[in-house]
């Protein structure tokens, strides 16, 4: 008999990873802030406008059913939307 995989493991290890990832951001982003300067000024705006851009357009995008129809479908949804985010943007900053 096979055996159904749980979506809720998978959505704890994504979760997890989606928290390593940020963690590294989090460094990144303080390490560019302490320097200063326009550079960080202009990473300060734009982290801002990042969470006001998440605030409005991960809501819509459940609302509208772009993420899925199930509660693990929505959630893994969720974290793979944020993840291209944070994936992103370390990418960004650790070449700088």
């Amino acid at each position: 008999m096979a055996r159904r995989k749980d979506p809720w493991t998978s959505l704890a290890f994504d979760t997890w990873a989606l928290g390593l990832e940020a963690s590294s951001v989090i460094g990144l982003r303080m390490m560019k802030l302490a320097a200063g300067g326009a550079a960080a000024q202009a990473e300060a705006q734009l982290m801002v406008g990042e969470k006001v851009t998440a605030a409005m357009t991960l809501p819509m995008m459940a609302m509208t059913g772009q993420l899925g129809a199930s509660a693990p479908a929505i959630a893994s949804g969720s974290l793979a939307h944020l993840r291209r985010k944070v994936r992103a943007n370390r990418r960004r900053l650790a070449k700088s």
